[in-house]
C-alpha cells in the first residue's frame, strides 16, 4: 500500500515507480493543469463571497482584488462561465504566481492551510489524468461537423463516454482532488485510466440489513445478503474479508461502477472527492425505492422528455460504510443507433462547437428543468446526473436523469398540479422559489450548459436563441431577470465550521459580454 501523495514531486516520485511510461507525459502536463486549477481558483475569488475580499473593480483588460488587510491581487478579467485554463499567472503585489498552491499559502487567509494542500493535490492528480489520455481524446474534435458525428470516434460501453471525462469538474478548484488515494489507486480506480475494477462482496446478514427495492437473488446467499463492496472501501475503511464478484467500469463519480451487461452499483466509498465524503447513509437507502417511484411519475409528465433511471435495490447494514446502490443503465433508454452521453461530456463530441447544435441542446435541457420546476421539482441537473439521448448523427432527442436523491420537492406546486405528495425526506422538501431554483439553475444553467458551452458569450448566444418560445412561468422571469446562483464552491471549502451549502450570484449569462 502506497502512502497517499500530497506534493507534485511525490506524485512523480510514486508515478515513477508504478507507472514510469507517464512519469514523462505527467511532468509535461503539469503546468496546463496548475492553470487549469488557478482559473477556477480565480473564479471563484472573482464572484464568492470571501469574508476576506474587500474589494473587487475591473482594470483595462484585467480585475484587482483589494484584500482586507490592503494587499491586491491582480489577474485577468473573469469569465464565470469559462472552463478553459485562461489564468496563467495571478500576481500578488510584485510576485506573479501560477501555481495556485503556493498562492493560496502565501495568502494566508482562514482556512487557506489545508485548501492549498488540496489545490496542489487537485493539480497534480490532474496532470496524472491527463497524462494518461490523448489530447485529442479528451478535448473532442471541433473541426468535426455534427452532421458526422460521432464517425469512429464513439467509445465502446457507456463508461467510455465517462472516461472523456479527465479534467473534473468544470468550476471547482479541487476538480480533481482525490485525498486518500496513492498514485497506484488512482490508477486502479479512476475511470480516466481505463480501468477494470474487481468488485467484492461482504455477506451480511439478512435480518441485521435494511432493504428496499428488490435484491436481486444472485446478491442473496441463504439468510445472508451480499453487499458489493468497492475495493477502496475494502482496504481502508472495512475490516472485513470480501467475496470476489464482477469485474465492472468506473464512472466519473468514481464510487458508481457499471457492470457489463448488468446494473450500474453506487457503493459506499468513505473518501472526500471535491467538496464531501462520500458514502451512503441510511436515509438515503431509505428513501430510494419511493423517490424511484417518484421519478417514473415525473417522467411521464414531460411527454417523453425525460427518463429517470430506475433504483433496482437498495441495502445497507445500518452503517454508512458499507452500503450499495442497484440502479438500471442509462443505455437502456436508447434506441439502435441512439447514444446516451453524459452532459460532462459533451465537450468531448466536438458537437457544442456548433451554435446551431448548442441551442438546441440549451432548449430541450431548459424545456425539461423548467417544466419539471414548475410542476414542482427542482432536479440538480449537473453534468454527471444528466445525461442526453442523441441520434446518430448527434442531434439532441431527451434526457435521462439519474440518482435522485438531491433533488427539491414542492409539496404545493405538486398538488397544483394533481400529483400526489409522496412521503418523501424531509430535507428534499421545500416550497421556498430561492431554494428550488438555486437547485435548478445553479445545477443546470450555471453547470450544465455554462460548461458545455464553454465561455460566457457563447452561453449567452444559446440562451438567446432557445429562450423564446418557452411557456412564460415565474421561473422563466427569474432566470431571464436576476442574478444566477451558484454554490459557492471555495467559500464552503475554506468554511469547515459552517455546514450546508453557500451560494453566490453570478451576472445573468443573457447580459453577459
Amino acid at each position: 500500500m502506497h502512502r497517499p501523495p500530497g506534493t507534485a514531486a511525490e506524485f512523480a516520485d510514486e508515478l515513477a515507480a508504478v507507472r514510469p511510461a507517464l512519469a514523462a507525459r505527467f511532468t509535461a502536463e503539469l503546468p496546463g493543469a496548475r492553470a487549469a486549477v488557478l482559473s477556477r481558483l480565480w473564479r471563484a475569488l472573482a464572484f464568492e463571497p470571501l469574508p476576506w475580499i474587500e474589494h473587487r473593480e475591473r482594470s483595462g483588460d484585467g480585475l484587482v482584488l483589494r484584500l482586507r488587510d490592503g494587499r491586491r491581487l491582480a489577474g485577468p478579467a473573469a469569465d464565470p462561465y469559462r472552463t478553459d485554463a485562461y489564468v496563467p499567472v495571478v500576481r500578488m503585489g510584485e510576485v506573479a504566481y501560477d501555481d495556485p498552491e503556493r498562492l493560496m499559502t502565501d495568502l494566508a487567509v482562514p482556512g487557506a492551510k489545508g485548501f492549498a494542500a488540496e489545490l496542489g493535490h487537485s493539480a497534480a492528480s490532474l496532470a496524472l489524468s491527463r497524462a494518461a489520455q490523448p489530447r485529442t481524446v479528451r478535448e473532442g474534435a471541433p473541426e468535426n461537423h455534427p452532421d458526422e458525428w460521432p464517425g469512429g470516434a464513439c467509445p465502446d460501453g457507456d463508461w467510455g463516454w465517462e472516461r472523456r471525462v479527465v479534467d473534473g469538474h468544470p468550476y471547482h478548484p479541487g476538480c480533481r482532488a482525490r485525498p486518500g488515494f496513492s498514485v497506484a489507486e488512482q490508477l486502479a480506480y479512476g475511470p480516466e485510466h481505463a480501468p477494470v475494477v474487481k468488485l467484492g462482496l461482504v455477506p451480511v446478514a439478512a435480518a441485521d440489513c435494511l432493504v428496499t427495492g428488490v435484491w436481486p437473488r444472485e446478491l442473496r446467499d441463504g439468510d445472508r445478503l451480499l453487499v458489493p463492496v468497492h475495493p477502496w472501501q475494502a482496504a481502508h475503511v472495512l475490516d472485513r474479508p470480501l467475496l470476489p464478484w464482477l469485474p465492472a467500469h468506473p464512472l466519473m463519480s468514481l464510487r458508481t461502477l457499471a457492470v457489463p451487461g448488468g446494473p450500474h452499483v453506487k457503493t459506499a466509498l468513505s473518501a472526500r472527492l471535491t467538496s464531501s465524503v462520500r458514502d451512503i447513509s441510511v436515509a438515503s437507502v431509505t428513501a430510494s425505492a419511493l423517490l424511484s417511484s417518484f421519478g417514473e411519475v415525473l417522467a411521464t409528465r414531460l411527454d417523453g422528455l425525460l427518463h429517470v433511471t430506475r433504483t433496482r435495490g437498495a441495502a445497507t447494514d445500518g452503517s454508512p460504510e458499507l452500503a450499495a446502490v442497484l440502479r438500471e443503465p442509462p443505455v437502456v433508454y436508447a434506441a439502435p443507433g441512439e447514444h446516451v452521453v453524459p452532459v460532462a461530456a459533451l465537450a468531448t463530441t466536438g458537437l457544442p462547437g456548433s451554435p446551431t447544435w448548442l441551442a438546441a441542446f440549451t432548449r430541450l435541457a431548459l424545456t425539461v428543468g423548467l417544466r419539471a420546476l414548475e410542476l414542482g421539482v427542482a432536479l440538480e441537473a449537473h453534468g454527471q446526473n444528466l445525461l442526453a439521448v442523441l441520434s446518430a448523427t448527434g442531434d439532441p432527442l431527451r434526457l435521462v436523469y439519474r440518482d435522485l436523491a438531491d433533488i427539491r420537492v414542492s409539496p404545493v406546486r405538486l398538488a397544483r398540479h394533481g400529483i400526489t405528495v409522496p412521503d418523501l425526506p424531509a430535507r428534499v422538501l421545500t416550497d421556498e422559489p430561492l431554494a428550488l431554483r438555486r437547485k435548478l439553475f445553479g445545477s443546470l444553467v450555471g453547470g450544465a450548459l455554462a460548461a458545455t458551452a464553454g465561455s460566457g458569450p457563447a452561453l449567452r448566444r444559446a440562451l438567446e436563441v432557445a429562450l423564446p418560445g418557452l411557456p412564460h412561468t415565474e421561473d422563466l422571469a427569474a432566470l431571464r431577470e436576476e442574478a444566477l446562483p451558484v454554490k459557492a464552491l471555495t467559500a464552503m471549502r475554506t468554511s469547515p465550521g459552517r455546514p450546508g451549502d453557500l451560494w453566490t450570484e453570478l451576472p445573468n449569462p443573457l447580459r453577459w459580454r
